[in-house]
């Protein structure tokens, strides 16, 4: 086996001490990327009815201030958000791909805040014979343009995904609550 042969340091240098904002210190890799797949007690479209409602995001999504659908048309939309990650809150554009029931993409356009931010929501069929299941794959990827963003984003990454995700279940939960309570009902002419 070979062995690496230890770096030793003069007496006499200190090693760089880093706070949480120095700008200074070596360059971080900004990316960050998340991917998750999970089966869940709801169907394909209820899911996919509940992430292509881009318009809603403001009212579950957590730190998503505004969720604006500035244009539609089959298979298209375009959105701003606003996100808040106090004391930071910032807007972007988002162009989203629809594949009913199988897809939402959502990439970021405008590039203030972002170098790049992609996410995908792809369902596919869950347990067999259960046709009220699915099989959620989610990702995603980002990079923000401020290393200060980026700073904030490596501490509280995770727990940020974690929680969005949690919350498009939740909100399933309670379209298909709902709807159950409010079943549609049907008029004889």
């Amino acid at each position: 086996m070979n062995r690496v042969p230890m770096l030793k340091t003069p007496r006499h240098c200190h090693a760089q001490q880093r706070n949480f904002f120095n700008i200074a210190g070596p360059l971080i890799n900004k990316k960050k990327e998340y991917s998750e797949r999970r089966v869940i007690g709801f169907s394909m479209l209820e899911m996919y009815n509940v992430v292509s409602g881009v318009a809603d995001y403001k009212h579950f999504v957590p730190w998503c201030k505004k969720s604006d659908v500035i244009s539609k048309r089959s298979g298209y939309a375009k959105a701003q958000l606003e996100v808040g990650f106090p004391p930071i809150v910032e807007r972007y554009t988002s162009v989203v791909t629809l594949v009913r029931p199988h897809l939402v993409k959502a990439s970021c356009t405008d590039g203030r805040l972002f170098n790049h931010l992609e996410t995908n929501w792809r369902f596919s069929p869950g347990v067999p014979g259960y046709p009220r299941t699915c099989t959620v794959d989610f990702s995603i990827s980002f990079e923000f343009r401020s290393l200060l963003h980026s700073q904030l984003a490596t501490v509280f990454f995770d727990e940020v995904v974690k929680q969005m995700v949690a919350a498009f279940e939740r909100r399933a939960k309670k379209a298909v609550w709902s709807r159950n309570q409010h079943p549609t009902r049907t008029y004889a002419s």
